[in-house]
Parts: structure tokens; C-alpha cells; sequence
């Protein structure tokens, strides 16, 4: 037994060592790639659209733009201050855009350090006035051109591009928002329009659509379920059928302003449940925090939360704990594709979203029309501004505001909390999940054996459904 116990940790070493040389290899040459990428869609969208489109890689220079909006950053923290007549308005970008440790990119910034003694970076001091006492306050921050470059549009909420442009999906399904004169999501809703004993909000994951909850859990709750609750999913922004403006940073206040645009505020919600998966949860928690009074349950599925040391940056960590630039498994390879190359990820869109159309017609061809593509659908609309923005601002950039979230969940919801998590998930560990029972010791934690990030859901609805409803009348009892 102690022969058989060597051979399989002497086996499992040299997995992860063969892994990590591989890895190191293979991200290599990805960071040039992405490098020589960003020069040939600068090209491209010059011939193409009459105009150079701002990238995050791109060098430093001060720039200010004319309606009173700004990018700061300080202390590894960055924000958009919107300077108006009224208010001053903060809403908080990820520095992971724009800082992305790469080989590539610390060669190439050494060499313009020396050649040149340019910085990506310039400092100038902001004096902006307060509108209330009359006061003035200086402040020294560091800006970033490229993301303020891209505000220019959304100043004025003026588009910089055409939609879509010439890399997004031109289809009726991706586009339909763009017939419609109401900035609010697609949401789908079922269930009674008057006397609800309760309302149901689901919320869906990254790069999926509505259609997760309303092709599995949708047709298999229960008639007095269908009859009792009213249930709410919608395609959050930049995704699916809801709006996908290219003017949009995808921040999480824009998420969560649509949410209550779209659902809360016209459908009068007052008492709710919410159900959230893996990025999803993360908004529902800052819902639930936003309406303590209102939310009766919440019940997450693969909450990706990873406490940072107190010695990390949480951005940083949280950034490479979900795509930590390895081969395997791919799931984790796919996820550091598109968290770290904003080329390459977009290249991937314009190969895959944009033609989703004939990878949906072959995934019937070759199975016979014997599959549903709705898990398709989810994954191939959206563009890869939305894609990429919510993938940094949303997962990476709220990183050092889940801990609160959660605090503030233990001390002020009376909410029961429900944990569901795939054993077999290598996208968002098991851990995750109990890392928030032990800020929220009451939630409840169940582990599913043999599924996943996808299957904790999709191939179980009809046992997930009656989980949903026990949960439910609980909360509601």
C-alpha cells in the first residue's frame, strides 16, 4: 500500500510538473499573439469603422474628456467619477483591465522604460468643487487613457461604434433589443399576474442566458408552484436578448440599475426569492443587501468566492484563482483564455458569437436535431465588449466587496441561505461554497456528487425544482 501511495504521488507530481512547464510554454506564445493582435484589429477597425478603437493595452497619455467624466485610480482601486451640476457619481472599474502580468507585456514595458522613459501611467491632481458646502477638494490619482477613451461615447450616452460593429453578430435574435424603445432587459415571466403569494428571481451565469432556468427548472415545477410564485428570468445586460450597448463598461451598478429597471420597479416586487448561479451570485448578493426587507431567500449555486490574503491585491487574486493560466483542466484553460486576452477572446467571438448561426445548424446536423441548442444560444450571444467588461468588472472587480456583501447578509438578512455546489465542478471549487458558510454560518451547504459547473443544473431539474420549492415554503412558513 505505501509502493502504491508513492507511485500515485510520485504520478501526481510529475502531472503537475509536466502541466506547469506546458502552461508556461503555451502562455508564452498566447501573450505574444494577443500583442500582435492588438495592432492588426486597430487596422481593422480603422478601414472598417473610420476610427481607432481604444484597447487596454494600449500606452499612457493624458486625456480628459469634455463632459466632466473621468477614470481615477488610487490605491489599486479605480473608479469613473462623473462630474455634473447635481451629484458626483462613482462607479468602480477593475484595474484587472488594464493589468495583466504577462511576459510580453513586462519586456515590453522595461524596453519602453529605457528607450523612451514613457510610463503607462501619468499623475495629475483633479480639483473638483462640492455642490453642497461650496468646499474644495484635491485629490491626486493616476489615469488611464485607454479607459477614458472608451467613456468618451458614454459621456453624452453617444455610441463610439455602430451596432453592431462589423466583429458583433448582426442576427435578428442577438439584435432584437435594438427595435425596441425600452432600455430594460428580456425577461421571461410565468406564473399569475395578480395575487402572487411570492415573487421568484433567477439570475444566470456568466456567458448563459435566461434560458438556463426556463428550458430545465421552468416546465418541471409544480402546478401549485406555477400557481403561487411568480417567476422572473431575465438575460442580464449584454447577454442573450437583453441590450448589449457597446458605450456600456458592464459595472455593477449598470447590472444591478437594469435588474431593477427591468423587473423590481415595473412589476412591483416587494417580497422575493432570489436563485443565483456562479457569476450570478454575486449580483444577487448585492441585491439582497440593497433590498434586506424584500428578499425572503436566497439559494446560490457555485458562488465564486476566494478570500484574498490581506498581503494580495483582491482584484489580482481573485483573477488568477479563476483563470490561473494553466492547460488543464480546460475548463480553467478556457477560462484564462478569455480573462486574460482581450485579442484573443475577442477573435474567439468574432469566430464563434458571430457565427453562432452555423455552429448552432451543425450541432443539429451532426446529432441528428437530437440535442436542444438553448445552452448554445446562452453561450454564443453576447458580444465581447459585454463578455469581457463583465467578466472583469462583475467577477474580478467586486472581489474586495463580497466580504462585506456577506457580512452584511449574516447581520441584517433573517433570509435563509442555500448553498448548492457540483463536487465534480473545475471551475468554481467546492471550497468556494464553503468559504461563505464560514461568513454566513447558517447557510446551508449541499454538495451533488458527479456534476458540475453546468450539470448541477442541466440533467437534475426536476429534483433541483422540488429542492426550489421545499426551500420556498420554508422561507415562507
Amino acid at each position: 500500500m505505501a509502493v502504491m501511495g508513492k507511485s500515485k504521488s510520485v504520478l501526481i507530481l510529475t502531472g503537475r510538473v509536466i502541466n506547469e512547464a506546458v502552461s508556461f510554454i503555451v502562455f508564452s506564445v498566447l501573450d505574444l499573439i494577443d500583442f500582435l493582435l492588438c495592432y492588426v484589429y486597430k487596422l481593422v477597425d480603422f478601414f472598417i469603422e473610420a476610427e481607432w478603437k481604444p484597447c487596454y493595452c494600449s500606452s499612457g497619455k493624458e486625456v480628459i474628456t469634455s463632459s466632466g467624466k473621468i477614470l481615477v485610480s488610487e490605491q489599486g482601486e479605480s473608479k469613473i467619477v462623473c462630474l455634473s451640476s447635481t451629484k458626483v457619481q462613482l462607479e468602480e472599474i477593475s484595474d484587472t483591465l488594464y493589468t495583466r502580468p504577462s511576459l510580453v507585456s513586462e519586456v515590453s514595458n522595461l524596453t519602453v522604460t529605457e528607450l523612451k522613459r514613457l510610463k503607462v501611467d501619468k499623475t495629475f491632481v483633479q480639483s473638483c468643487e462640492k455642490i453642497k458646502k461650496g468646499g474644495t477638494v484635491r485629490s491626486s490619482f493616476t489615469v488611464n487613457s485607454s479607459l477614458v477613451e472608451m467613456l468618451q461615447g458614454k459621456m453624452g450616452r453617444q455610441l463610439l461604434h455602430p451596432i453592431p460593429r462589423w466583429s458583433d453578430c448582426d442576427c435578428s435574435f442577438c439584435n432584437s433589443w435594438t427595435s425596441s424603445c425600452k432600455e430594460t432587459l428580456f425577461v421571461r415571466a410565468e406564473g399569475p399576474k395578480e395575487k402572487a403569494q411570492e415573487d421568484v428571481l433567477f439570475i444566470h451565469g456568466f456567458i448563459s442566458s435566461s434560458a438556463f432556468w426556463t428550458e430545465t427548472l421552468f416546465p418541471n415545477f409544480s402546478s401549485v408552484a406555477k400557481s403561487s410564485y411568480r417567476l422572473f428570468a431575465i438575460d442580464l445586460l449584454g447577454f442573450g436578448r437583453s441590450p448589449k450597448p457597446t458605450d456600456s463598461l458592464y459595472t455593477l451598478r449598470e447590472h444591478v440599475d437594469m435588474i431593477e429597471r427591468s423587473v423590481i420597479e415595473p412589476h412591483q416586487v416587494k417580497s422575493f426569492h432570489i436563485v443565483a448561479h456562479s457569476l450570478g451570485c454575486i449580483l444577487a448578493l448585492a441585491l439582497a443587501v440593497k433590498y434586506p426587507g424584500y428578499v425572503k431567500s436566497l439559494t446560490l449555486l457555485a458562488p465564486p468566492y476566494f478570500p484574498a490574503p490581506k498581503s494580495e491585491q483582491a482584484t489580482q487574486y481573485m483573477m488568477r484563482r479563476i483563470a490561473p493560466r494553466r492547460v488543464w483542466p480546460l475548463i480553467g484553460f478556457g477560462a484564462s483564455m478569455a480573462c486574460w486576452y482581450e485579442h484573443i477572446s475577442r477573435t474567439i467571438c468574432l469566430l464563434i458569437c458571430k457565427n453562432h448561426r452555423w455552429w448552432e445548424f451543425l450541432a443539429k446536423l451532426i446529432t441528428r436535431n437530437r440535442i436542444r441548442t438553448f445552452l448554445l444560444e446562452g453561450f454564443f450571444c453576447h458580444t465581447h465588449n459585454a463578455a469581457w467588461h463583465t467578466l472583469h468588472n462583475i467577477i474580478c472587480g467586486t472581489a474586495s466587496k463580497i466580504d462585506t456583501y456577506l457580512d452584511a447578509v449574516r447581520d441584517n438578512l433573517k433570509c435563509e441561505v442555500t448553498i448548492f455546489h457540483g463536487k465534480d465542478d473545475e471551475l468554481i471549487p467546492v471550497e468556494c461554497s464553503y468559504n461563505v458558510q464560514t461568513k454566513i454560518p447558517r447557510a446551508r451547504i449541499k454538495v451533488i456528487e458527479k456534476k458540475d459547473h453546468i450539470t448541477i443544473v442541466v440533467g437534475r431539474q426536476k429534483a433541483f425544482a422540488r429542492e426550489l420549492e421545499e426551500i420556498w415554503r420554508n422561507s415562507s412558513g
